[in-house]
């Protein structure tokens, strides 16, 4: 039984649930291989070809996303050539990314959104602020969510943020570090609440990988899993298409 399990809804019980978390947290970190290598976009890249990279990574690979892209700079080396070029060309050059009609018109609002508010393409200016400051403004862009603002916040800006994907979620879930009916949303708090700032690029880049290679969505591979001893849902009946 984890410890949100065993707990209950007061405001001293989560507390106490989020110390009980946080400290089985060093050791799962030592569990889980260091990664070296970032997703593509996840790399340090200025704060705005960060946002957009990010926007590019949701529902594909980091190899796909990384192609569109490179293809979309190829085709406009700045900013302000995509914010002035029509849908259909921003969708024809990031097509290999999946959904490049939907991620060619979010593009365009984004960048029209900084235009109008600083009068220039460029985020550079989010170092200067606080992290909650930085990330209110990054949710203040059409369709930019939380996951995405955690994204340019750690990697590119360098602040305490941890975000939160669908590999994250499933495994935190699994390990019982958050109630299993957590949402992504309130994942970001209760993690932001337990997480040490030095603790969050290890875990977030950790936690994905082991999605991806062991604890996978279907027929997750409990017998080679480094964390399994660690795991309150060892024995526990999995229902079909293998989630816990």
């Amino acid at each position: 039984m984890s410890s949100w399990d065993a707990s209950v809804t007061s405001p001293s019980s989560s507390s106490l649930a989020g110390r009980a978390t946080a400290a089985r947290i060093p050791l799962i970190l030592r569990r889980l291989d260091r990664v070296t290598q970032r997703p593509a976009h996840a790399r340090a890249l200025p704060p705005l070809d960060s946002l957009v990279m990010t926007v590019l990574s949701q529902n594909t690979t980091d190899a796909n996303s990384g192609r569109a892209f490179a293809q979309l700079r190829e085709q406009f080396p700045t900013w302000e050539e995509v914010l002035q070029a029509r849908p259909r060309r921003i969708a024809a050059a990031i097509r290999s990314g999946g959904l490049a009609e939907t991620k060619s018109r979010r593009i365009k609002q984004i960048l029209s959104h900084i235009e109008h508010d600083r009068g220039r393409l460029e985020l550079g200016f989010l170092r200067r602020l606080p992290a909650d400051r930085a990330s209110q403004y990054l949710l203040s862009l059409p369709g930019v969510g939380r996951k995405t603002a955690a994204v340019v916040l750690l990697f590119s800006l360098g602040k305490a943020a941890f975000p939160v994907d669908t590999h994250v979620l499933r495994v935190s879930k699994r390990l019982g570090l958050i109630p299993p009916k957590t949402t992504m949303d309130r994942a970001h708090d209760l993690f932001a609440g337990f997480l040490k700032p030095e603790q969050m690029l290890d875990l977030h880049l950790g936690l994905i990988r082991h999605g991806r290679q062991v604890c996978t969505a279907r027929r997750p591979r409990c017998a080679g899993c480094r964390l399994l001893d660690l795991c309150p849902r060892v024995g526990v009946a999995m229902p079909a298409g293998g989630e816990r």
